[in-house]
């Protein structure tokens, strides 16, 4: 009885790790928040490599293309980032 016990328990703990994993995961606000270093809500492509971002993935989350990576762009860019499983 005790070996299924454990077997049902430990099953349930790896069934909730990526659970876990997602509720560590910054939010892009706390991102943002984070990166931005001159204060003004976004992130610069400068702020982006100084965090340790590829520069050549700005450009592809900076989506109107502004020069400035805003919550809204890294909360898009991470949605779809997980909606094709990365």
């Amino acid at each position: 009885m005790r070996k299924t016990t454990f077997t049902i328990l430990a099953a349930a703990a790896v069934a909730a790790a990526p659970m876990a994993a997602l509720a560590q995961m910054p939010t892009p606000a706390d991102l943002v928040k984070n990166w931005d270093k001159d204060g003004d809500g976004a992130i610069s492509k400068a702020e982006w490599v100084a965090a340790g971002r590829p520069a050549e993935r700005f450009d592809a989350v900076d989506t109107n293309k502004d020069g400035k990576v805003t919550v809204a762009e890294l909360d898009a860019a991470m949605n779809a980032l997980r909606q094709r499983g990365g």
